[in-house]
């Protein structure tokens, strides 16, 4: 497989691993407080408490894990190849180049799962916002 094909099929995955990560949202329990306040203000909490974690530098989701995984795969993917030509006879360089890739295209799309549960401290602080508001967090989704 020539290089740019390579690169191109890196980009594509990475591109869809990041696709598959999305923001999800606290469930509240249907308690006193939830029923004093509304759907509607619960739902502007619930946007409040997000935006400080945001603002206090919590990202709502894993995507650190994307690139991540990329890198453990690309390392993983490059030993394996050079190892494989080294025992098996070829180039090297070649195989460890199509290795990387191959691996960082499988660690990426790997992190891209990974990322789409949420920042288990981002979550923490959103949970802790809304408890201090009367709120009780059930779930996410």
């Amino acid at each position: 497989m020539r290089t740019s094909t390579l690169r191109i099929l890196v980009a594509v995955s990475l591109v869809a691993a990041a696709g598959c990560a999305s923001t999800q949202r606290p469930v509240l329990y249907p308690n006193a407080a939830l029923e004093r306040a509304g759907r509607a203000q619960a739902e502007r909490d619930i946007d409040d408490c997000m935006h400080r974690a945001e603002s206090h530098g919590l990202s709502p989701t894993g995507n650190t894990r994307v690139v991540r995984r990329g890198a453990e795969g690309a390392a993983v993917g490059a030993a394996a190849g050079a190892a494989g030509a080294a025992v098996y006879g070829g180039d090297v360089g070649r195989a460890a180049g199509t290795g990387a890739a191959a691996g960082a295209a499988a660690g990426a799309v790997r992190g891209g799962f990974e990322a789409a549960d949420p920042n288990p401290t981002y979550r923490s602080f959103v949970q802790r916002c809304l408890r201090e508001r009367g709120y009780d967090v059930i779930g996410w989704q």
